[in-house]
């Protein structure tokens, strides 16, 4: 799936606790970093008329972030950079875990590849994961999977009072949710 997906996926996930700023941001990069491994197209692509091709698209996306030993390293980051540690780590491995499940369903290649999963690396290679199912990466339920989640983060904005704009800037999530509150109206906060 897109990255645009696993993070308005996981901004979602990172407020269905009482977080800070800090550690919702930081589970909600914990659900796009895996796809870092995916920067190699860049080089690939500077390189593909040239004598000395780099393919670190090809042979290394899904490949060096798309495992558990990354996943726990990840997990054992957050940990220790968060203010609420344990709910914080917890979120960043159901984050980390829907990044690889969205991928395994929704990312397959035009021309038909699917990228495997190898989801024991470093410790194994014995379980390469794929789908045969799996739809392509520009297929409709992708895009309306994509829709819902930004439905959810716009709600979820007007409702609370910060979006995920605030990983970026408190000055530009403040005038996005004002604009918001402005277009549909204040939340009701019922009193209990």
């Amino acid at each position: 799936m897109s990255p645009i997906t696993h993070f308005l996926t996981s901004w979602a996930v990172a407020n269905s606790a009482n977080l800070g700023r800090r550690d919702r941001a930081l589970v909600t990069l914990s659900g796009v970093v895996p796809d870092v491994d995916g920067l190699g197209v860049i080089a690939e692509i500077a390189t593909e008329n040239s004598p000395h091709l780099l393919p670190w698209w090809s042979k290394y996306h899904h490949v060096l972030c798309h495992n558990i030993g990354f996943g726990l390293t990840l997990i054992l980051a957050v940990f220790l950079l968060s203010v609420r540690r344990w709910i914080s780590a917890l979120l960043t491995l159901l984050v980390f875990h829907l990044h690889l499940f969205s991928d395994l369903v929704g990312s397959k290649g035009p021309d038909g590849y699917q990228w495997p999963i190898p989801y024991l690396l470093p410790f194994s290679d014995c379980w390469q994961f794929t789908w045969d199912g799996q739809w392509e990466f520009n297929a409709w339920p992708n895009i309306v999977f994509t829709a819902f989640v930004l439905f959810v983060a716009l709600y979820l904005a007007w409702k609370r009072g910060y979006s995920p704009l605030e990983i970026v800037s408190k000055k530009v999530d403040f005038a996005f949710v004002s604009t918001l509150r402005e277009k549909f109206g204040a939340p009701h906060h019922s009193q209990v």
